[in-house]
C-alpha cells in the first residue's frame, strides 16, 4: 500500500482489517505517522511471513534540512540544537559527508523510537523528558546520494537496511559537516521487489479494490531459495515435520509442492526442518 503522511503504519493496518473483514492483518516495517510511502500490509496466513520479508532492503527518497537538530531526528521533534555554520558549506562538502556517513557500519537510533532501554521503549522516556543512551547498531548503507543540493535544504535517496534510521543518518550528516540537521521529508519508494509505484493508495481504498489488489502468497518470499517437494514430502511438512531435500540452502528457504508454498524451513542436521507452516 502507499500511506500518506498522517496516518500511522497501526491506523493504515486497522483500515486493511476493517476492509477486508481480516481479523489477522499486519505489516513488515513501520513507516512514521510524518513519512509517506510503500508499507507491506499481509493479510491472513501471510502474517505468519512477516519476519521475512521485513528484513529485505528499503528504498528511500527524502529531504535533509540543515540548521537545526531536533528530539526526533525528523520535522516532528521540537528543535534542540541550531547552527547557522551550513551557509559555509558547498555541494561537494555534503556529498562527501553523505558518502562518508553512507560508509559507517553502524549508528546510534533516534531517542524518539522503538528501540528499548532497560526494557521500556526508547520514545516512552523521552517523552517523559529522561535521558536515553542508546547503543549503536549495526546498518548496512548501500546508497545515500544527492538528487539535489538546494542548502539549507539536501534531497537524497537511500538504500538501506532493515532496521537503519534514514532519520539517524540525517542528524549524522549534519554533525559530519560540523553543524546540524534533521530529516525534513521522507517517502519509501521500495522493499525488496516492490515499488510504491504499483502500490495501492490507501487514501480512499475500497474493499474491491483491496481484494482484487491482493498478491499470491508465494511472492511474499519469492526472494528465498525454493525447494519442491513430492506429496510425500509435503504431507510430513504440513504437520511440522523435518523432510530431506537434494540442494542444502543456507537460511530459510520456501518450500513448495506442486507450486503451492507450505512452509519456509531451515536446514538443520542434515533435515529441513518447518519455521513456519503455512497449509495444514
Amino acid at each position: 500500500m502507499d500511506k500518506p503522511c498522517g496516518p500511522t503504519s497501526h491506523d493504515a493496518v486497522a483500515t486493511v482489517r476493517l476492509l477486508l473483514g481480516e481479523r489477522r492483518v499486519g505489516h513488515a516495517g513501520t513507516l512514521d505517522p510524518g513519512a509517506s510511502g510503500l508499507l507491506i500490509v499481509l493479510a491472513g496466513r501471510a502474517t505468519r511471513l512477516a519476519r521475512f520479508v521485513g528484513v529485505l532492503t528499503k528504498r528511500y527518497a527524502g529531504t535533509i534540512r540543515f540548521g537545526a537538530e531536533t528530539a526526533s531526528d525528523d520535522a516532528d521533534g521540537a528543535v534542540t540544537l541550531s547552527d547557522e555554520s551550513w551557509r559555509g558549506l558547498d555541494a561537494g562538502a555534503v556529498r562527501g559527508a553523505l558518502a562518508a556517513v553512507a560508509a559507517r557500519t553502524e549508528q546510534v537510533p533516534p531517542a524518539v523510537s522503538a528501540k528499548k532501554v532497560g526494557g521500556e521503549r526508547a520514545y516512552r522516556l523521552a517523552r517523559r523528558g529522561e535521558a536515553v543512551d542508546l547503543k549503536p547498531v549495526a546498518v548496512v548503507v548501500r546508497r545515500l546520494e544527492a538528487r539535489r543540493v538546494a542548502l539549507p535544504e539536501v534531497d537524497v535517496e537511500v538504500e538501506c537496511s532493515s532496521g537503519t534510521y534514514v532519520r539517524a543518518l540525517a542528524r549524522d550528516v549534519g554533525r559530519a559537516l560540523g553543524t546540524r540537521a534533521h530529516l525534513g521529508a521522507l517517502r519509501r519508494t521500495g522493499i525488496g521487489p516492490w515499488d510504491v509505484a504499483d502500490a495501492l493508495a490507501l487514501e480512499g481504498a475500497a474493499p474491491a479494490t483491496l481484494q482484487a489488489a491482493l498478491r499470491p502468497l508465494r511472492e511474499a518470499v519469492a526472494h528465498l531459495p525454493a525447494v519442491e517437494v513430492g506429496a510425500d514430502a509435503a504431507t510430513r511438512v504440513r504437520h511440522g515435520g523435518k523432510i530431506e531435500a537434494g540442494a542444502v540452502h543456507e537460511g530459510p528457504v520456501a518450500v513448495t509442492s506442486s507450486g503451492e508454498l507450505l512452509a519456509v524451513a531451515e536446514y538443520r542436521d542434515g533435515l529441513y526442518a518447518p519455521l513456519v507452516v503455512l497449509v495444514s
